[in-house]
């Protein structure tokens, strides 16, 4: 071997060697998956503290983009209602095919006064209120334990101890609709007039009449203010103490649709539907009629899940338990509009709202009595009845002939 050749074959290895060595600082070992690390100066984001999330309910979002109605970032009530300014005014969900709100103009807008717009008070209702469901009976029938929502619920929000009672009473009236004609209507436009004293003067008698269904209240008379008030009246619901007590005054033909506020309630019916001699008359607030001139196949028991859905999901009033108390029961007209809205096509009313502003104004259409003689009510939230009111006529779901909500 050349000496040239030994040199080298001896200085590679050594080169190899101070290579290995002086690169043992600087080279690492990286395991599969891990990033190389990199020494840089660590850097702290700031701390930035949440902001509380309102407590407000999303609104679906409309596809429609070019509409003016969208309801994009449209938030809910407290008791599940748009509010105000949103979509006030169009959008339904009361039928698959009312998505948009274009689809409830093409199907409503272009009929005439003189046409019943089928499903329109429950679609506008649902357009606002998302959550309503429509099928609700108007009055019980022998079926009525089927109810669940009122099972559990004393009156005046349920039937809760009286099935016995109710049972009985079914079973003599034996009819538990409007009539074979109304009922057959694929259409029904209604009306509930209110005893207020703004229905003076109005003349609206012949425009009243025109209606399939007049809801009445309890004794708010006809006779003597058929020009403001109208002739006809399908149904008139009442209880114990707001009932005519005068033979005469009952309108012919009528229903005569009762509404319980305490289990005493339902023993007093019984005594009107059996004619029986009313003995006792103990727990009643005020003096109540010793008869009704119907016969049983003209009384009607209204749901009262009515009167539970108005309280406590529409208007927003203390549950109490279930049990009636200070300020949670909605007025018999809230409860008319409530019951209308389930099983009428259009709604309207007449008569109601009381104008504090104007003290000696007459307070009913039939008396001399003044607003003013209008106390704090223990029973009724009248503020916020108001308010739930308003939120249907704004929104078109019924329509106020007098103007007064």
């Amino acid at each position: 071997m050349k000496a040239t050749h030994k040199l080298l074959f001896v200085l590679c290895p050594m080169l190899v060697l101070v290579f290995i060595y002086y690169s043992s600082g600087k080279l690492h070992l990286y395991v599969w998956g891990q990033k190389p690390h990199v020494d840089v100066e660590p850097t702290v984001a700031p701390t930035v503290k949440p902001k509380p999330k309102p407590k407000v309910t999303t609104a679906p979002v409309s596809e429609d983009i070019g509409s003016e109605n969208r309801i994009i970032d449209s938030v809910m009530d407290q008791q599940g209602f748009l509010l105000d300014g949103k979509l006030m005014k169009t959008q339904a969900h009361s039928e698959p095919s009312l998505n948009r709100p274009q689809e409830l103009v093409y199907k409503y807008g272009n009929l005439t006064a003189a046409n019943c717009k089928q499903g329109y008070a429950a679609a506008k209702m649902t357009a606002i209120y998302p959550k309503f469901v429509q099928p609700a009976p108007m009055f019980l029938d022998r079926n009525f334990k089927r109810l669940a929502k009122v099972t559990k619920f004393l009156p005046p929000f349920g039937f809760k101890s009286q099935e016995r009672i109710i049972d009985t009473i079914l079973t003599t009236t034996k009819k538990y609709g409007l009539s074979p004609e109304l009922d057959s209507m694929s259409c029904k436009r209604c009306i509930i007039v209110g005893n207020g004293g703004i229905l003076a003067n109005k003349s609206l008698g012949p425009r009243i009449d025109e209606y399939d269904v007049v809801v009445r209240l309890n004794e708010a008379p006809v006779k003597g203010y058929t020009k403001d008030v109208g002739t006809k009246t399908t149904m008139r619901i009442t209880y114990p103490e707001g009932a005519i007590q005068k033979s005469e005054r009952y309108e012919k033909d009528s229903l005569f649709v009762f509404i319980a506020f305490k289990p005493l309630d339902f023993k007093w019916l019984r005594h009107m539907i059996f004619k029986e001699k009313l003995q006792r008359t103990e727990g009643f607030w005020k003096s109540v009629a010793s008869k009704v001139p119907r016969e049983p196949w003209e009384m009607r028991i209204l749901n009262p899940y009515f009167i539970q859905e108005a309280a406590f999901q529409f208007i927003g009033l203390p549950l109490n338990n279930g049990v009636m108390g200070k300020g949670n029961i909605p007025t018999l007209g809230t409860v008319a509009i409530t019951m209308a809205l389930h099983n009428c096509d259009e709604v309207a009313v007449a008569g109601f709202g009381y104008d504090m502003n104007t003290p000696h104004a007459p307070l009913h259409y039939y008396e001399s009595v003044k607003m003013s003689a209008i106390k704090e009510s223990w029973t009724h939230n009248i503020v916020k009845e108001k308010e739930f009111l308003k939120k249907l006529v704004k929104a078109d779901v019924i329509e106020d002939l007098t103007k007064g909500i």
